[in-house]
Order: C-alpha cells, then structure tokens, then sequence
C-alpha cells in the first residue's frame, strides 16, 4: 500500500513540474498578494485631493490653505473660481473634498471673532470620507491654537479661532453599504465573465469537442460569440438582482440613469470578456484558466479601490491600478449609483474601457484564430 502511495505521489509530482506554467502560478500569487496585500491593504489615508475655493483673498486665507497644504492629509491641487467648479470636480472623482473660505474670513479673524469655513467631502467611500473628516477639523483646531496664542498675542480659552465644518455629500451617514454594494456589481461582473468565459472554451478543448466544431460551416468569430452571448446574460442577471437587494434590503440609493449604467455595464463585460478569452487562448486545461483567471482577478480586487482606497496606497501601486480596468468601472458605477452623475463626468473612466476592451478582444481573437488553425 505504502509503495502504490508513493508511486501515485511521485506521478503526481512529475506531472506538475511538466507544467511549468501552472507550476509558475501556483508560487507567484501568494508572493503577489502578500506584497500586494502588504502595501495596498491600509485605511491610512493621505494625500486627498482637494479643491480650494478662497472667496476672501487675503493674507488670512492664504496662510489657512497653507496650514492645509502642509499637512500630509490633503493635496491642494486645484483652485477654483465658484461653487459649480468645485462640484464638478467632486462628481468626476478629480477631487475628494473642496475647501471653501468664506469672503470676510480675514476680518472675522482680526477681529478675534470666530472664524468657519466650509469643508465639502467626497463620502461616497466611508474611509476616505472618515479621514478626511477627522483631518479636516484637527488642522483647523491645531491652526486655531496658533493663530489664537502667537499671533493675536491671547490665550485660547479667550477665543474661539477658526472652525472647520464639514459637510460630507453623496453618503451623509458614511454607511458602508453605499460603497460596498455598488463595488461589488463590478467585482461579480468581472468575476463571472472572466473565469466563465475562460472554462467554457478551454472546456470544448480539453474534452475534444472544439475540433469537431472546427470542421462544420461555423466560422471562429460565431464560435467565440455563441460562446460568450450566455455569460453576458448571467453577467447582467447577476447585475439586475444586486440592484435589486441593494436598493429593496440594504437601501442603497440609485441616483442616477439605469439606462447609463446598463450601457457603460456592457462595456465593462466587452472588456471582461476580452480578458476572458485571452486565457482561454493561454490556458490548456480547464485548471490552468482557473489558476490564471485568479492571477488576474485578484491583483484586480486590490488595485481597483474596493477595498482600500486608492489614495492609501503606494504611489507605484497607484500608477499600477491605472493598468487595471475594474478601476475604472468601480468608479462609473459609483458614480452613478451614489452621486448621480451623467455620461459628461465619466468619459475619462469611460475612454479607457473602450481602449482595453478593443485592444483584448483583437488580441484574443487573433490568437483564439491561430489556436484553431
């Protein structure tokens, strides 16, 4: 018995080392998500990027933005000239909280009276949100404490300083579910199409079936189409019944164009479909597209936001993600879903789907042709 076991142990042994890809995938990703994981799975929120809006142009204000700028926490990038400015850039995801100084400010201060402004936050993902919360009312008071003791020469308790109040869109409650949910109609689009795609053609492959297909009228472009058409329905059933439970059970908004976010889904399946059907053109065995699907789909969930912002990662695993398409469609269906917005504020995140989703489809296509001849 002990000889029969370690006579199957040893076949089963050769044939993984016979594999070299498999065998390859199998070491590589517990290396990749443990840096992966190692680097990108933090809440410590930095770096936000933030709009001033300064009604007040005064010396005053300049050295509050510079109070703001100094700290780790926001990165003033952009300066805007109203309300509407500042609001387009927080719908478009450009910006993750505005500051807004009120005309008058200066004077408020000289007069050692108190002095508010406004702080506007992107609550649309509760940890960004929270940070910025927390920050933006600390730099306030520690600014405050200065401005109290050093330059108006009293002491604290003797006056009130600058007051920070934040004001958090699209999520007031920074409930978790009004980011998750959402997120996850692309994480189980993505993973549906992917791995589905990749088995069902590997699948006619493996068990021979592909071949016989090969040798009737049908062309590889209807091969390929009749094999994805299925899972682009399960895709948008998947879809529809988180739509569905999010909005009826867990109370997540919609406030935005179904229609939109159905047309810009489909796009994200196209790309999906693409990556799909690359491996399935890799993949020999049905184990393999499933070792390589998770390769990829994995580094996705980590790089795309769905689980840790993005500001809260490295800069190279910020430059990463832009490789990623799940980044972009998490962003359109938030977008969407939570703050409403239309096609005009999401043609950045949608320019690069077209890209990939192009780009993949061809390079499948082209090698699913050789593999057939």
């Amino acid at each position: 018995m002990l000889g029969r076991l370690i006579s199957i142990t040893r076949k089963e042994i050769l044939h993984i080392r016979r594999d070299p890809r498999t065998l390859a995938v199998m070491f590589l990703i517990p290396v990749i998500q443990m840096f992966l994981l190692g680097y990108a799975a933090t809440t410590d929120v930095e770096h936000l990027r933030t709009a001033v809006l300064d009604r007040d142009r005064t010396s005053a204000s300049r050295e509050l933005i510079e109070a703001y700028r100094a700290s780790n926490y926001f990165d003033l990038v952009y300066y805007v000239e109203s309300e509407e400015e500042l609001a387009r850039l927080i719908d478009s995801g450009k910006a993750r909280a505005g500051m807004v100084i009120p005309a008058g400010y200066g004077e408020t201060v000289t007069r050692k009276e108190r002095a508010s402004i406004a702080f506007i936050i992107d609550g649309s993902d509760p940890n960004v949100a929270g940070t910025a919360f927390s920050a933006a009312q600390s730099i306030a008071q520690a600014y405050s404490a200065e401005l109290v003791e050093v330059e108006l020469g009293i002491k604290l308790e003797e006056a009130i300083g600058v007051e920070a109040i934040p004001r958090v869109w699209y999520n007031p409650e920074m409930r978790s579910s009004n980011f998750m949910i959402p997120g996850l109609i692309g994480t189980i689009m993505m993973l549906m199409t992917v791995i589905l795609t990749s088995l069902a053609i590997v699948r006619e492959r493996e068990q021979g079936t592909i071949e016989q297909l090969v040798v009737t009228p049908i062309t590889p472009f209807e091969l390929v189409v009749g094999k994805i058409i299925p899972y682009v329905g399960v895709a948008f059933f998947d879809l529809g019944e988180i739509l569905v439970i999010g909005t009826l059970w867990f109370g997540v908004p919609v406030r935005g164009s179904i229609p939109l976010l159905l047309a810009l889904a489909f796009l994200f399946i196209f790309t999906a479909l693409g990556i799909g059907l690359l491996i399935s053109t890799v993949a020999r065995t049905q184990q393999e597209a499933m070792f390589l699907s998770y390769f990829i789909f994995l580094p996705s969930i980590f790089l795309s936001g769905f689980f840790f912002p993005l500001e809260a990662m490295p800069r190279i695993l910020q430059f990463i993600s832009y490789l990623v398409p799940l980044r972009y469609f998490l962003i359109i269906v938030r977008g969407i879903i939570l703050k409403g917005v239309g096609f005009e504020l999401l043609k950045e995140q949608v320019i690069p789907l077209v890209i990939f989703g192009t780009v993949l489809i061809l390079a499948a296509a082209s090698r699913f042709r050789k593999r057939l001849e």
